[in-house]
């Protein structure tokens, strides 16, 4: 798929190992712990174009320490339990309340 290894629990991928390097699944609730480390997502090139994927490279920092290193990889793990949820529509959920 991507050249690497995927991480998975339960059925859902949360990070990948890609050119020795570990990412973790990012969205809106953990993406600015990554940003704020200052590291960025995977990328590979599709066609002659950089495609960003929703994984971010854990920083060494987190990496070397255990319990910093389980910590993030919980919040990656809920980040793509996220992105897996049914999306439902503002339409089905005001059918429901009435």
């Amino acid at each position: 798929m991507f050249g690497g290894f995927g991480l998975y629990c339960d059925g859902v991928m949360f990070g990948l190992i890609a050119d020795d390097r570990l990412y973790f699944k990012v969205d809106d609730g953990n993406r600015a712990d990554y940003v704020e480390a200052g590291t960025g997502p995977f990328t590979y090139d599709g066609r002659g174009n950089p495609i960003a994927m929703s994984y971010y490279e854990v920083p060494d920092r987190v990496f070397a320490a255990t319990e910093a290193l389980a910590a993030w990889a919980e919040k990656a793990l809920a980040a793509a339990r996220r992105s897996k949820a049914p999306k439902t529509s503002g339409r089905k959920t005001a059918a429901r309340r009435s």
